[in-house]
């Protein structure tokens, strides 16, 4: 049976590819590639003459069986675009299969757009989310930051420049002035790193207009307990997210563990009995209104 080698290709840098991975892509029979146009002119700059095949997210369920049939005979590299497959790019799937199957995963460990993000930020230093690429619809790109942002952890995100502006302002919306770091053309000609806050590097964006393909990293906050001078917050973070009243009782009920329909009352209460979302944002409700509203519900085990 032969082995799946997941391949890690350079990010910008030609240098990044270690001698293991070329020799690699070298020998096994065939090389399942994300994009063939754009590895082979790759792979042709290091003389590498294997045969490619197409595998990428609109076609990776039909190419499997094909993947596996030639594992059956003989050793597939994996290589995506940039970077290391299966690591917000396809993949992933391929492997679950292969596993499954009983053939041997061998990672040939090499560039990361993340890892080098995560090393060069100056705000990691222990746990950490990747959220990767955002979904373009804003409520569902509002909703997974949030529910990252619950965590505590610094988040890791992948943009464009064309739409990196927008998503500054947002998280500057949902998540208040926290410090950044954005990294723009990571190992590439022109690699450039800021540092700061949202607000100063929204400035900067917006006075420069960067290009190329960005990181960017958040650094992290409080992570959402179940404490009911927290749970307010919550409430607000959703509501600035595009939730209405339910949407965001549902959405703490499940972050917090508390009942939804305590959360609810309170989002109603916060709102001032409107239940056609919690946009303008009111005054509070006393500790011990709080205290009514919730009780003394604790997470559930």
């Amino acid at each position: 049976m032969g082995t799946l080698y997941i391949v890690g290709t350079p990010i910008g840098n030609l240098e990044d590819l270690s001698p293991r991975a070329l020799r690699t892509l070298h020998e096994v029979a065939l090389i399942a590639a994300e994009d063939t146009r754009h590895s082979r002119r790759l792979l042709a700059h290091f003389g590498v003459a294997t045969p490619l095949l197409s595998y990428h997210e609109h076609n990776q369920r039909g190419r499997r069986g094909q993947l596996m049939t030639a594992l059956a005979t003989g050793d597939v590299a994996l290589i995506t675009d940039a970077g290391t497959p299966a690591v917000s790019d396809p993949g992933a799937e391929l492997v679950a299969a292969a596993l499954k199957a009983g053939h041997m995963v061998s990672p040939i460990p090499g560039p990361s757009a993340l890892t080098a993000a995560v090393s060069a930020c100056g705000l990691i230093h222990g746990p950490f989310l990747s959220l990767g690429f955002l979904p373009r619809e804003a409520n569902p790109r509002k909703r997974l930051v949030v529910r990252g942002a619950a965590t505590g952890f610094p988040l890791v995100i992948f943009e464009s420049a064309q739409r990196v502006e927008k998503l500054l302002e947002e998280l500057h919306g949902l998540l208040g002035d926290r410090p950044a770091t954005v990294m723009r053309e990571l190992t590439k000609i022109h690699e450039e790193i800021r540092f700061g806050s949202i607000a100063e590097l929204l400035g900067w964006i917006r006075k420069d207009s960067p290009k190329g393909e960005i990181v960017l990293v958040i650094g992290g906050g409080s992570e959402i307990e179940v404490k009911q001078e927290e749970v307010p917050s919550l409430l607000r973070m959703l509501a600035r997210a595009g939730m209405s009243v339910s949407q965001a009782a549902r959405e703490a009920a499940t972050l917090t563990g508390l009942p939804r329909s305590d959360l609810y009352t309170l989002a109603r209460q916060m709102r001032g009995n409107e239940s056609d979302g919690l946009e303008r944002e009111l005054a509070l409700p006393d500790q011990d209104a709080l205290q009514d509203s919730l009780g003394n519900e604790k997470r559930p085990k």
